[in-house]
């Protein structure tokens, strides 16, 4: 099993980088899809928060948010970011917490490092538990057209206290990608840190019918392309986002006829 404590080695470079990279993407189809639906000071569940940039943004717009990651070393980034939001250390696959949240969301892929559809059924579960009755669950994933497109290349990063050099591949046959960093910082002296990340591909007909068995209604998806619109989800798609809802619970059915 995946430990995240894996991901403490990438925590530092991942906050300079990635963590402000996704988060303009994620509020507009936030806007779009969840946060009109919400009740003002609503509470949201940032599932996979990383360092803590999207939870930021949250709380600055008044929501309550707490952030949940498996890594100490993200969730260190994300105190620092998010003072305002409380963070908990725990892994997505085995958490629990009570049915307190109007809306879970979990964005930059972070669901694609799930690494088996039953694993990522648990995960679903977990959200469907925490959720109010009517809550909302919103999460996006890398497709196969996105690995395709942008997982089989190499880059690097030089500034003048740290280089990372990066290495992406994707295995179609057994649908997993492979993401490694290698990574030199100075300090008092220069040291080195090597980190290796998976993901894994799936189809949205398995993830459909995942959040079925965790007990999901009204499940949509869109792609949402370089123009920034969302609209329909296609095989040219790379990147798709999953809305989805706890039913309504009959007493608050009841309560709005």
């Amino acid at each position: 099993m995946t430990t995240y404590s894996d991901y403490d080695p990438f925590a530092w470079v991942y906050n300079r980088h990635w963590g402000n990279n996704f988060t303009a993407l994620a509020l507009l189809v936030l806007d779009r899809l969840v946060l009109p639906y919400l009740p003002a000071r609503a509470r949201i569940l940032d599932l996979c928060c990383g360092t803590g940039q999207l939870a930021r943004a949250l709380s600055a717009r008044g929501y309550q948010v707490t952030g949940l990651d498996g890594s100490k070393e993200m969730l260190r980034f994300a105190r620092e970011n998010a003072p305002d939001c409380e963070f908990l250390h725990a892994d997505a696959r085995s958490f629990k917490l009570p049915a307190v949240y109007h809306a879970v969301v979990s964005v930059f892929d972070s669901l694609n490092h799930i690494m088996s559809l039953g694993e990522l059924t648990s995960v679903f579960s977990n959200v469907y538990a925490t959720l109010l009755s009517g809550g909302l669950f919103l999460f996006d994933l890398n497709t196969e057209e996105g690995y395709r497109v942008s997982w089989n290349d190499n880059f690097g990063i030089v500034e003048e206290d740290h280089v990372c050099v990066v290495r992406c591949c994707y295995h179609p046959e057994e649908r997993t990608a492979r993401f490694d960093a290698t990574i030199f910082r100075l300090t008092d002296y220069w040291y080195r840190s090597d980190v290796t990340l998976l993901q894994k591909c799936y189809s949205e007909a398995e993830v459909r019918s995942a959040l079925e068995s965790a007990g999901f209604t009204q499940i949509r998806a869109f792609a949402c392309g370089e123009e920034q619109e969302l609209g329909e989800l296609t095989e040219e798609s790379v990147r798709a986002f999953f809305i989805s809802q706890k039913p309504e619970s009959p007493s608050n059915l009841s309560a709005k006829g």
